[in-house]
C-alpha cells in the first residue's frame, strides 16, 4: 500500500553541510601547522558528519517522486517537488508521475474471423501507485510494453476486422471507433492495475488487412458495393415501371395485354438498368410482325 510522507526541508541541512566543509578543512590546515592529533580527529569527524547530512539531502523534480527504502523495507514515497532532507540511510528509487506514450509496434495478428490483419495502437499512461510500480513488478516500463502487447492482440482476435465476414457483428475493428477503444482502454487498465498504472487514453493508430490478402479483400470490398449499387437500381426500376403501368391504366392511354405488358417491362427494365444508354430503333411494324 503506498504511503505519502513530506520530508523535511533539506535547505537547513545544506547549509550544515558547507558549514562543516569548511570547519574540517580549517581544522586540518590547523592540525597539520601545530601537529596536534585532536584537531585532526575533529576535522574527521567533521568531514563525516558533513558527508552523512550531504547523503540525505534529497532533490525531487515537478511530477517526479522518490521511493523511500530501509534495509528492505519500505518506507514511504516523497510526491512533493523541492529539496528535502531524508535519514541518509535510506535507499531510494526515482519514478515519474508524468504522463507518458507509447506507440506499439504494428502487430501482424489474425482476427476473428482468422483474417491476418495489422493494427497497432497508442497508449497514454502514467503511474499512479508508486509501492506497485516499484515492488509488485520486475520494470514496471517493459511491463507496461509487454502488457500493452497483449491487450492489443487479445483485441484484434476479439472481433471481425469488418462486416464483410461477420454480418451479425455489433461490433467490429473498423467501425468500432470509440467502442473500440474503449474496450481497448479497459483492459489496458485492468491488466496494468497490477503494475500501479493509469492508462488515460488507448487508441487504434494503424488497422488494415495483412499485404497477402489486401488485394483478394479490396476486390471483395468493391465487388459488395457493386451488387449492393445493382440492388438499389433494380428496386429503382422496378417501381418506375409499375408506375408506368399504372399510369397508363389509370389514364386510359393505352390498353395493353399480358404479352404487351412484358414487352414494354423488358424494354423499360434494359433501359433503366442498363450501364450504357440506350439506342433508339424505330418500329415500323406491329408487335406480332
Amino acid at each position: 500500500m503506498e504511503k505519502i510522507i513530506k520530508p523535511m526541508s533539506g535547505y537547513l541541512a545544506l547549509f550544515l553541510s558547507f558549514v562543516l566543509v569548511v570547519l574540517a578543512a580549517y581544522l586540518f590546515i590547523q592540525a597539520g601547522s601545530s601537529e596536534n592529533v585532536t584537531l585532526a580527529i575533529l576535522g574527521f569527524v567533521c568531514a563525516v558528519v558533513a558527508i552523512f547530512f550531504f547523503k540525505g539531502i534529497m532533490i525531487i523534480q515537478p511530477n517526479h517522486s522518490r521511493v523511500l527504502n530501509f534495509f528492505g523495507k519500505y518506507i514511504a514515497t516523497a510526491k512533493e517537488n523541492g529539496l528535502f532532507f531524508i535519514n541518509p540511510l535510506y535507499s531510494t528509487q526515482k519514478i515519474s508521475l508524468r504522463s507518458e506514450n507509447l506507440q506499439s509496434q504494428m502487430l501482424k495478428v489474425n482476427d476473428k474471423m482468422g483474417n491476418p490483419i495489422e493494427i497497432a495502437a497508442v497508449v497514454v499512461w502514467k503511474v499512479g501507485d508508486t509501492y506497485k510500480a516499484a515492488y509488485d513488478v520486475e520494470n514496471y516500463l517493459d511491463y507496461v510494453r509487454t502488457q500493452s502487447e497483449a491487450a492489443i492482440r487479445h483485441l484484434a482476435v476479439s472481433f471481425a476486422y469488418d462486416n464483410l465476414e461477420d454480418e451479425q457483428a455489433e461490433i467490429t475493428l473498423r467501425n468500432g471507433g470509440e467502442e473500440v477503444n474503449k474496450i481497448l482502454e479497459k483492459e489496458l487498465n485492468e491488466r496494468l492495475s497490477r503494475a500501479g498504472v493509469i492508462v488515460q487514453e488507448a487508441r487504434i493508430s494503424h488497422l488494415a488487412y495483412a499485404p497477402e490478402i489486401a488485394g483478394a479483400m479490396l476486390q471483395r470490398q468493391q465487388a459488395t458495393a457493386i451488387v449492393a449499387a445493382r440492388m438499389k437500381i433494380v428496386e429503382g426500376a422496378v417501381g418506375m415501371v409499375d408506375l408506368a403501368l399504372k399510369k397508363l391504366s389509370e389514364e386510359s392511354i393505352v390498353e395493353l395485354d399480358d404479352e404487351r405488358k412484358a414487352v414494354m417491362v423488358s424494354n423499360l427494365m434494359v433501359v433503366l438498368c442498363g450501364e450504357k444508354s440506350a439506342q433508339p430503333i424505330l418500329n415500323t411494324g406491329t408487335l406480332y410482325n
